[in-house]
């Protein structure tokens, strides 16, 4: 994929999803979940700390080699067991009906066929069991949507295939998956930050 995306992403990617207002929505995203849970996109690990005890295992998939490394001190003081068991979110390696909930976190953004794993969530999911995401993504207001689809292709080139403008609650549903709750607004920051900053903290079913 080429050293910038490889080596200077990843880096790029924990300072920027470290901040205060984005780790108080990690914790939001997070708060529920018990059991074994697939974490897609596991990153540098900055969920690792914040998982509530009733949470046994996580499998993580990851596809950076220089994320998991920088993710190892996380996972070391984490309460929980850890595991990578993919690189790809778009195919799991998963059984039917293997998880009690997964998570995704700043993650739908990049993922090539985004509706391609939102069905492998859902199939691994067991019945009754619940997705839990924060994403960034589609604005409500026209005219910083009209902005994100104008950066998009720039964002892709030097973000590591991120998109600005899925609208994903629209993608979480067209998975086949019960969008059950979900709170949407911009993160702190100056107004010329809104195509990059307007999140969804959200559980399917």
């Amino acid at each position: 994929m080429g050293m910038w995306t490889d080596r200077v992403v990843p880096r790029l990617a924990d300072k920027s999803l470290s901040s205060g207002p984005v780790m108080r929505l990690r914790g939001e995203a997070v708060a529920g979940l018990s059991g074994r849970v697939l974490e897609i996109g596991f990153g540098s690990g900055l969920n690792a700390a914040l998982y509530p005890a009733e949470v046994e295992r996580v499998d993580a998939v990851e596809p950076s080699d220089v994320g998991w490394r920088m993710s190892q001190e996380r996972r070391d003081r984490a309460p929980l067991e850890v595991e990578r068991v993919g690189l790809d979110g778009q195919r799991l390696e998963a059984d039917d009906d293997t998880y009690d909930a997964a998570l995704t976190t700043f993650t739908l953004c990049t993922i090539p066929d985004p509706l391609r794993a939102l069905a492998e969530v859902r199939r691994v999911l067991r019945p009754g069991a619940a997705l839990h995401f924060l994403e960034h993504g589609l604005s409500p207001e026209p005219r910083v949507a009209g902005w994100q689809r104008r950066l998009d292709p720039v964002q892709r080139r030097v973000a590591g295939g991120c998109h600005l403008s899925r609208d994903v609650p629209a993608l979480v549903a067209a998975a086949g998956l019960d969008v059950v709750e979900v709170s949407a607004s911009y993160l702190p920051g100056p107004s010329a930050g809104r195509p990059w900053t307007y999140v969804y903290v959200g559980r399917a079913a």
